[in-house]
């Protein structure tokens, strides 16, 4: 019902989920002795002391840490607790990064704030307003600095891939690489997960979002065990014909090369469709894809983000 459906809403505001940095995996730029990485998410703020409960990396320049969330979050808030037996100072400019892209180790990712100052031993939180990602980095930019972090907390909300409830076809396929393995978040091996046309001229992958969308990102996959280069020059089109297989819609991105097995991230800025088409154009290509993941809002959705700003904002 409608109250049902505004009550959930106000839960989810009040009693927000649980530390989403349990569980990732981390890395830094550098380590300094025992100071691994994994410290800063060790679930414990109260272990800020030498050798306990903290991260480091050594003394060097644009000094960087980053979670890899596993999935795409839309992130409210990160926590940060600064260290307590000295130098708190050296936490002082660094920035907070959320996003997709693992380009430049993930520090060209949207800022979601930048700290100008944690107290020794103490907690600042930092608001990040739905910023969507599946990296969080912190980047300390600058000659000969030291990153340390005792603990990392991120908040928020599991994003959805739209690609799941989605009908996938294909303009044809090889052996048993049937289109819906590329949103079955399978694996990037060889008859495993993903989904393969035959060499042919212009060969394209679509997805029915079965409803129209506004489409804000695209998450591509690439095989890992060979022929990475066969996505280069991928359009990705999105709208709400079917005219040329889906081809002739308006082309959200292209992609000039994704490495093997990694995936990049395509901003489509709210493009409008229930049709997403990846196709390669030119003779002689295979198109294939080991994940695609789609993320938006529907009509229905906004609507109730409108509603559930109007409530929020009155004395109802």
């Amino acid at each position: 019902s409608f109250y049902s459906k505004w009550l959930l809403l106000k839960i989810l505001v009040i009693f927000p989920p649980g530390n989403r940095a349990i569980g990732g995996a981390t890395i830094q730029s550098s380590t300094s002795a025992d100071w691994i990485a994994e410290k800063a998410i060790d679930g414990n703020r109260g272990l800020q002391q030498l050798h306990t409960g903290c991260s480091s990396t050594l003394n060097e320049n644009n000094p960087w840490w980053r979670l890899d969330l596993r999935d795409v979050y839309r992130v409210s808030e990160v926590v940060i607790t600064n260290r307590k037996d000295c130098c708190a100072e050296q936490i002082n400019g660094a920035e907070i990064h959320i996003g997709n892209s693992l380009e430049n180790n993930g520090t060209n990712n949207p800022i979601c704030a930048v700290i100008p100052d944690i107290p020794a031993g103490e907690s600042n939180n930092y608001s990040c307003d739905g910023l969507d990602g599946r990296y969080m980095i912190i980047h300390i930019p600058g000659d000969w600095k030291i990153l340390t972090l005792c603990e990392v907390e991120v908040y928020g909300y599991l994003a959805e891939n739209l690609a799941v409830a989605g009908a996938a076809i294909q303009s044809s396929t090889s052996a048993d690489w049937f289109a819906e393995k590329a949103i079955d978040r399978g694996l990037q091996q060889l008859y495993t997960g993903c989904s393969s046309t035959l060499n042919e001229t212009n060969p394209w992958w679509r997805l029915d979002l079965r409803h129209i969308y506004r489409v804000n990102k695209v998450v591509i996959t690439n095989r890992k065990d060979c022929c990475a280069e066969r996505l280069n020059g991928t359009e990705i089109c999105i709208g709400n014909s079917l005219e040329n297989n889906g081809t002739n819609n308006p082309i959200c991105a292209v992609i000039p090369a994704i490495p093997a097995g990694e995936s990049y991230s395509y901003s489509c800025d709210g493009m409008e469709g229930r049709y997403l088409n990846l196709i390669v154009p030119g003779d002689m290509k295979t198109l294939t894809l080991c994940e695609v993941k789609v993320y938006g809002e529907g009509i229905h959705q906004l609507n109730w983000f409108i509603i559930y700003n109007v409530f929020t904002s009155s004395n109802f």
